[in-house]
C-alpha cells in the first residue's frame, strides 16, 4: 500500500476530502506514536508507506498515557478539525491501519492502548467497514 492509497482508504472511510484525511492521518498517527512506546513506535513507522513514516515517530521511549478522550482532542487540534469528524477520521486510520500493517504489527500497537479505545480501533475483530455515525 502507497501513500495515496492509504490517504484514498482513509478519506473514503471518514467521508472526508484527500486534504482532510492527508491531515487526519498524520494527527492520527503523531498522537499515537506519543502514546506508544518509542520501540512499537519505530516498528509501526517501518510498516508505512514511505511518506507516512516520519508522523510514526516517538518523541521518547516511553509513550505517554492519556485515554481516548484526549487522543482524539489532540487530534481535532492538529488536524484542525471538530472533535466529531476527528473521532471519524482516528475510527479510519485504525481501519487502514489494520489492513496495510501485518497481523502481528497491527496488534503490537494496539495491545499498548487501554481498552476504551475499541470505540475507535479494533483491537480483536477482523477488518470490516465501520458506519459512520
Amino acid at each position: 500500500m502507497d501513500d495515496n492509497e492509504f490517504i484514498g482508504l482513509v478519506a473514503k472511510r471518514s467521508g472526508t476530502s484527500s486534504e482532510q484525511a492527508t491531515a487526519l492521518t498524520r494527527a492520527t498517527l503523531t498522537t499515537l506514536a506519543e502514546r506508544i512506546d518509542g520501540g512499537e513506535a519505530r516498528d509501526l513507522a517501518g510498516q508505512l508507506p514511505e511518506g507516512l513514516q516520519a508522523y510514526a515517530f516517538a518523541p521518547s521511549e516511553t509513550g505517554e498515557r492519556f485515554g481516548c478522550d484526549v487522543f482524539v482532542q489532540r487530534v481535532s487540534g492538529r488536524a484542525d478539525v471538530a472533535v466529531t469528524q476527528a473521532k471519524d477520521g482516528v475510527t479510519a486510520v485504525f481501519d487502514v491501519l489494520r489492513e496495510a500493517l501485518t497481523p502481528d504489527g497491527y496488534d503490537d500497537v494496539v495491545s499498548q492502548l487501554p481498552a476504551e479505545f475499541g470505540e475507535v480501533a479494533d483491537l480483536t475483530a477482523p477488518f470490516v467497514q465501520r458506519t459512520r455515525g
